[in-house]
């Protein structure tokens, strides 16, 4: 093929290093968890040290406006979060990015790392205890992350706030309610939850 008409790379090639013909490991810690959306070859409990799940992320469409922002989850420095980590076999590692980059990656406000994760309950297929995974980290120089916000004022965006997807007290009520399914408790998440509820409407 002559130069002039090679393929474009793929949007994701910018933005993360993937040895061609290898398998890859996905962390997630929010919607991914329960609505991955990509094919995978197996799945894990899994923890990622030096980063926690966070409500940092300002939302101006899907639960919020420009004028009221939501919040959503992002993955902040420091801590710990356990979710779960999906190994994508080789063949499909192409459509899974592309897909993942659709999803998550629109307005930039994440960065995308291959991480250390450790397996929770037990080893990989290839008797792996800990992997190295692609996991979407806040920007924190993006104009939509949220820093330094305290928990009443969280409480208080949530309640208050809706997007084109619904108030944004059902996101959160969603991802505490399938994160306990999972087996997973944040206890921070839980309280969280307990706090917008009873704001005064």
């Amino acid at each position: 093929m002559a130069p002039d008409q090679q393929l474009p790379r793929p949007a994701w090639s910018a933005d993360i290093a993937v040895d061609p013909g290898s398998d890859l490991w996905v962390f997630g810690y929010g919607s991914l968890m329960w609505n991955p959306g990509f094919p995978f070859a197996e799945r894990h409990a899994a923890t990622l040290p030096g980063y926690h799940r966070s409500f940092c992320v300002a939302s101006h469409r899907y639960r919020g406006t420009p004028e009221r922002p939501g919040l959503v989850l992002g993955l902040d420095r420091g801590g710990s979060c356990r979710g779960i980590v999906f190994r994508v076999a080789a063949a499909d590692v192409p459509v899974a990015l592309d897909y993942l980059w659709e999803r998550e990656m629109d307005n930039r406000v994440y960065l995308p790392k291959l991480l250390q994760v450790r397996l929770r309950g037990g080893r990989s297929a290839e008797g792996l205890e800990t992997v190295r995974a692609c996991c979407f980290v806040v920007d924190r120089n993006h104009p939509q992350y949220c820093r330094g916000m305290d928990e009443a004022a969280v409480v208080c965006r949530i309640a208050g706030c809706r997007g084109q997807r619904g108030p944004n007290i059902d996101y959160l009520a969603n991802t505490v309610r399938h994160l306990d399914e999972l087996g997973i408790r944040d206890e921070k998440l839980s309280r969280l939850y307990d706090l917008v509820r009873h704001y005064p409407s």
